[in-house]
C-alpha cells in the first residue's frame, strides 16, 4: 500500500491548553504531531481484521476458522439471530421466552450485530431499548439495590396471559447552542416517563436507559488482561492531567467474587460469559446452568407459574455456541484512512486529549475459544474504565463502583459504519446524539476541557475531526 507522508503541524496556540496545563506551563512549545499514515493503522484487530465494508461487515468471523469451527460459529449465528418463544411450544429447542421481556432474540437489540435504537415512536416502541431500574444503596453484593415488586430492570413485554412490568415513553426537549465562530447546532434531551406500572408505582425510582451495541471484537475484550486496563487507571489524577480513569469491580457469578468489569455502559459485567447469560436472562426471560431461575418477582405471581422451556432453556451447549460466535466475530477495516483530511483529524483527535480516553495498542491475552487470538495487537479505541462525563449524562443511578455520573469509555471501532449496517447513526449509552458531532458535543465532565478546545476549532478542523472518528 502506498504510503502518503502529509506533514500538518500544528502551531494554533489555542491548542497548547489542551494538555491540561496552562499557557505558562507548557515548557515544549515545538509541535510533535504530523498527519502522517502509519503502516497498519487501518488494522483495528491486527492480523483478525475483517476486510469488509459491507452491511453485512460486523457480522464476518475472524480469519483462520478451521471448517469445524465455522460450523460452531454458524450455529452460534443462528442462536444469536433466532427468535425465542413462549412455552410450551413444539419447538423445544427455542421455547423458553419470558414470562416478562425486553426482546425475542439477541438480534432485536443488536441488529446485524450492530447498535439498537432509541424510543423514537412511543407507539411501536424501540428495538434495543430498555431501562434500568433500581432504589438507593446497595444489594449484598455491592450492586444496584433491586426494587421491590420488579428487580433492576423494566421487562415492558410479556407472554400471553402474563402482565408486563411497566412501559416507558420519551419525549425529546430541543437544546440550542452555538461555536464560538457562529455556526450554530442542536442538541436533543431525552426526558422518560414510566407508566403503565403494574406492580406498584416507579415513580421516583432511580433509572438508567440503555441502548444495545455493536459486538464485534468481543472476544478480544475477553481475552485483554485485567492488568492491561489497569495500567490505563488514573483513580485520583495523580498525573493532573484532568483525566482519571477508575476501574470497576463487579459481581462474579460464576466465581462468586469480584472482579474487574470490562463489558456494558458501566462496566458492569465481568466477563463476556456473564454478559451473555445476563442478557438471556433479564432481556429474554431465559434460564441458563448460572441463572436456572426465572426473573419474577415475588408478587408477579403468573410469571412465577408460567411453564418452562427447560432446565435450563439456554443448554450449557446453546450457550457455548453463542459465546464462540460472539468471540470470533471480526472487527471491519477502517475506511478513507489515509485520507489528508481523515489524517489532520487523527492529529486532532490526538491532541485535543481525545486519546487519553479511547485507547489502542493492546495486546490480547488466552481466550478460552480459540488460539487465533492470542497475542493479536488490537486498537479499540477505549480504555474501558470508568470517566465523569459530566452532569448533562449523568443517571444518578450507581452501579457497584460506578457512581451517576460514570461511564465506561464506549470502543470507537466500527462507529463509521454503523449507519451503513444499521441505518442510523444514533449514539451514547441511550441513542440521544443523533449523530458523531453531537455525541461529541455531549461530553462533558472529565471531557469538558477537551470539548471546549473542539468548539474553539475552525469548522474545517472540527470536520476533520468527525472524518478521523468516522473511518474508525
Amino acid at each position: 500500500m502506498k504510503k502518503k507522508f502529509l506533514y500538518y503541524i500544528l502551531f494554533s496556540s489555542s491548542l497548547l491548553s489542551i494538555f491540561g496545563c496552562s499557557d505558562d506551563e507548557y515548557t515544549d512549545p515545538t509541535p510533535t504531531n504530523r498527519a502522517v499514515y502509519e503502516d497498519g493503522e487501518e488494522l483495528l484487530a491486527g492480523r483478525l481484521t475483517i476486510n469488509s465494508q459491507t452491511s453485512n461487515a460486523f457480522g464476518r468471523a475472524i480469519p483462520g476458522l478451521s471448517d469445524e469451527e465455522q460450523i460452531a460459529f454458524g450455529i452460534g449465528n443462528s442462536l444469536f439471530n433466532q427468535a425465542w418463544v413462549s412455552s410450551p411450544a413444539s419447538t423445544t429447542a427455542r421455547d423458553g421466552l419470558g414470562p416478562t421481556f425486553n426482546s425475542r432474540a439477541c438480534t432485536s437489540c443488536h441488529s446485524k450485530d450492530g447498535r439498537g435504537l432509541p424510543i423514537t415512536d412511543n407507539f411501536l416502541g424501540s428495538n434495543g431499548f430498555l431501562m434500568r431500574i433500581s432504589m438507593p444503596g446497595a444489594d449484598e453484593n455491592g450492586g444496584p439495590n433491586p426494587v421491590t415488586n420488579y428487580g433492576t430492570q423494566i421487562q415492558d413485554k410479556a407472554n400471553s396471559g402474563i402482565l408486563h412490568e411497566a412501559k416507558i415513553r420519551a419525549t425529546y426537549e430541543i437544546i440550542e447552542g452555538s461555536y464560538p465562530d457562529g455556526e450554530t447546532y442542536t442538541l436533543q434531551k431525552p426526558i422518560y416517563e414510566i407508566y403503565d406500572e403494574q406492580f406498584g408505582s416507579l415513580q421516583g425510582v432511580l433509572t438508567s436507559p440503555r441502548v444495545g451495541t455493536q459486538t464485534i471484537g468481543m472476544g478480544l475484550i475477553d481475552a485483554l488482561p485485567e492488568a492491561s486496563i489497569l495500567a490505563h487507571a488514573d483513580e485520583n489524577d495523580t498525573n493532573n492531567d484532568g483525566i482519571s480513569g477508575k476501574p470497576n469491580y463487579v459481581w462474579d457469578v460464576k466465581e462468586n467474587q469480584l472482579r474487574l468489569g470490562k463489558y456494558g455502559w458501566k462496566a458492569n459485567q465481568p466477563s463476556l460469559e456473564q454478559q451473555v447469560f445476563s442478557a438471556f436472562h433479564g432481556d429474554m426471560g431465559l434460564t441458563t446452568s448460572f441463572l436456572p431461575v426465572n426473573n419474577c418477582p415475588t408478587p408477579q405471581v403468573d410469571c412465577i407459574d408460567a411453564a418452562n422451556g427447560g432446565e435450563p432453556e439456554v443448554t450449557d451447549l446453546q450457550l457455548e455456541r453463542v459465546l464462540f460466535y460472539q468471540r470470533t466475530l471480526g472487527v471491519p477495516i477502517r475506511r478513507n484512512f489515509e485520507d489528508e483530511n481523515v489524517l489532520k483529524g487523527k492529529v486532532l483527535f490526538n491532541d485535543l486529549q481525545c486519546i487519553s480516553c479511547h485507547q489502542t495498542k493492546y495486546t490480547a491475552g488466552n481466550s478460552p475459544s480459540t488460539p487465533l487470538i492470542e497475542g493479536v495487537v488490537f486498537n479499540p479505541y477505549s480504555d474501558f474504565l470508568l470517566h465523569d462525563m459530566g452532569e448533562a449524562l449523568a443517571d444518578n443511578r450507581p452501579d457497584f463502583k460506578a457512581d451517576g455520573r460514570e461511564w465506561r469509555t464506549q470502543p470507537l471501532w466500527g462507529i463509521g459504519l454503523i449507519e451503513t449496517i444499521n441505518n442510523h447513526t444514533f449514539f451514547l449509552h441511550d441513542g440521544r446524539a443523533r449523530n458523531i458531532e453531537e455525541a461529541i458535543l455531549w461530553h462533558g465532565g472529565e471531557a469538558e476541557n477537551s470539548l471546549n478546545e473542539f468548539k474553539k476549532l475552525p469548522k474545517s478542523q472540527r470536520q476533520e475531526l468527525i472524518a478521523f472518528i468516522n473511518s474508525l
